[in-house]
Parts: structure tokens; sequence; C-alpha cells
């Protein structure tokens, strides 16, 4: 899972699996059994050729090539001695073994190089991925005006950093704005779609009083682009800095779900709307609906990565219920609760990304 709370730098693993250690472990204890069995067999068999097997053994998790080197070096000074101590096997035969040893002390100091350089340009791209999730999902102040507002994103794959779920929170002179979207595509074309809509999201929602114009802008953003099959469902929320009621627009996105007074309804959209980059197809146009947004109301903005979870039988994740079944306090224990609902649920991890966004207007 990745975590946009989560602020530590990727690292490649130093560590082995437990298994792992335990077939290493277990692989040193054939060669000395081996080498055991060769000293009691008497000068007349060897199990020399064995000894090959320590250098591979040394380089299984190894970060510097020295580490299967000197066990290589190590082998080739006991296949030495069982050549003194059986004087009765072929030279040739201790001959290919020592060979043996050599080749593969080489190919495990080189294996190690090789995984080592890996890990590094790993470690470089998971560095980038992290800046550029920083850029484009940038993190939230727990409090901003009259909200408290706690953001979640997690992703579907465990070393996942970015995708196509997008969303933002900011000031702006008609009070504070939301943005929580979900771009229908994968890879970097998502990616790059997300970072156009959060773009022309974050100059536009500043300069249009009027939300609706907001969708509009991002729509015809995303009609001007490169042809392409990425359209994205999002809805806009704005919220005034004074007690009044909040605004919602959504363009083809599950409806957030508003608690007020200890119950959980579904904010529909007053007229259908498609998602964004399809309104010059399908017509119509996107309109604001007024919601009552009460002091100690919370509402709660997400993806269908949460409203489409499924458990083994196939069965979507009943979110409004669950959510009901929550404290509805802070924020942040909200989420945190419900993701470790979600992930009960489905069992087997998340097969989509998801993002939430919860608002709380203080009492």
């Amino acid at each position: 899972m990745a975590d946009v709370s989560d602020t530590r730098t990727w690292r490649p693993p130093r560590f082995l699996p437990r298994w792992s250690r335990e077939v290493t472990t277990g692989g040193y204890a054939l060669v000395a059994v081996a080498v055991a069995l060769d000293f009691a067999s008497g000068p007349g068999v060897t199990f020399a050729p064995m000894l090959a097997a320590l250098p591979v053994l040394a380089g299984v998790g190894a970060r510097r090539a020295t580490v299967p080197l000197a066990a290589g070096v190590v082998a080739s000074a006991i296949v030495a001695g069982l050549a003194v101590y059986d004087g009765d096997v072929p030279a040739v035969v201790m001959a290919t073994a020592a060979a043996t040893v050599v080749v593969v002390t080489f190919f495990s100091c080189t294996n190690v190089l090789v995984v080592t350089a890996q890990e590094r340009e790993l470690a470089r791209v998971h560095t980038v991925a992290e800046a550029a999730q920083r850029a484009l999902l940038r993190l939230v102040p727990r409090r901003m005006g009259p909200l408290v507002v706690a953001v979640r994103y997690v992703a579907a794959e465990a070393e996942a950093r970015i995708g196509g779920d997008l969303y933002e929170v900011m000031r702006t002179p008609y009070g504070v704005r939301l943005c929580l979207g979900d771009v229908c595509g994968k890879g970097l074309a998502a990616v790059e779609t997300a970072a156009d809509v959060l773009g022309v999201f974050r100059e536009a929602a500043r300069a249009e009083p009027d939300l609706a114009q907001v969708a509009r802008r991002l729509d015809s953003a995303l009609a001007r682009r490169p042809a392409s099959e990425e359209f994205v469902t999002a809805v806009l929320v704005g919220i005034p800095d004074t007690p009044g009621p909040a605004v919602v627009v959504n363009c083809g996105h599950p409806p957030p779900l508003l608690c007020h007074g200890g119950r959980v309804s579904a904010v529909e959209p007053s007229v259908e709307a498609p998602p964004l980059a399809l309104l010059g197809l399908v017509g119509g146009d996107y309109h604001a609906r007024s919601l009552t947004f009460d002091r100690g109301d919370l509402l709660l903005l997400y993806t269908d990565g949460v409203s489409e979870a499924r458990d083994a039988a196939s069965r979507f994740y009943p979110l409004a219920q669950r959510v009901a079944a929550l404290p509805h306090g802070e924020p942040d224990a909200l989420l945190d609760e419900l993701l470790v609902d979600v992930r009960a649920y489905v069992g087997s991890g998340l097969t989509d990304d998801a993002a939430l966004l919860a608002v709380r207007r203080e009492r």
C-alpha cells in the first residue's frame, strides 16, 4: 500500500525473507556435510565439486561483490586441501572442481554487482516518482478555514506511488474548493491526464466565481488534448467561509456522502452530467447543486476504488452503510477506520487505486 500520509523515502530491501534465510542456511549446512563426508570417506572419494555452491550462497542477498569473492577464496583453499588429502582421486577431477569454483565465483560477483546497480536505479526511479506525487498530489493542511480536512490515497499495487486518482483542496476568493476525480485509463497517460486536470483546476478555481464554469473549463481543456481514450469522472465542491450552503458539481462521479445529524445520505446530482472530456460528445451541461452543510456536518468524497471494492463473493462494498456505522468525528479517524474496514471486507487487497477526501465544518 502507498499512502500519501506516509512521507518515508523508499529504499531497496536490505534483508532476505525468512524462508530465503532458512534455505541459505540449509545450503551452508549441506556444504559442511559434504566436506565432512569427504574426510570420512577416505582418500579415494571426493565431494569437492559441491564447494562451488559456497560463493553462490554467499552472494544471495549480498550488496558487495567482496562477499562471494571471499567465499570463493575459502572454497578454493578447501579444494586445494582436499586435493592433497584425496591423493587417489584423479588430478583432472580436482582441477575441474577448482575451475568450477573459480567460474562460479566470477559469476556470483558479477550478479551481485548487477543486482546492486539495478537496486540503485530503482531507488532513483522511486525518488522521482515520490517527487512527482508531491507535485501532483500536494499535502493538504489539516485545517483550512472553517473546515477540518483529511485525505488518503491508497494504491492497489504495493510499490505504486501515483496513478489516475486525483484530489485537491485549496483556498480561493470564493471559499474552500475541493476536487476529487478518477481518470479512466492506466499508466503514464492517466498520470498526464491527472496532471492536466489538477493544473486547470488550480487556476480556474481561483478565477471563476461559478463552480459549474470551473467544470466547463476542465472539460474544454481535456477535450482540446490530442486524441486519447482518457476521460475523467470528478466531483467539485465549493464551501463558503461563512455559514451557508455548499455547492456541488458532479461530472459523472459517484455521489459524495453527507453525514448530517447521525444520518448518511448520498448527494445525488440535480441533473446527470457526463465525465470531463465528454461534454461535447453527449451534450448537456454541468450544473451546480446547493447543499446544506451545517456546523458538525461531514462530507465524504471517494473514488470507485472504494465503492466498487468486492468481497470473495463479488459483492460491492456497502459504503454508505459502513460509513453510517462509523463515528463521524475527526475526518482522519473516519478515513483510517474506513480503510481498515474496506481491507477486511475485500480480504485479498484492493484491485484499484482509491482516493478518499473528508471535510467537516467546525462546530
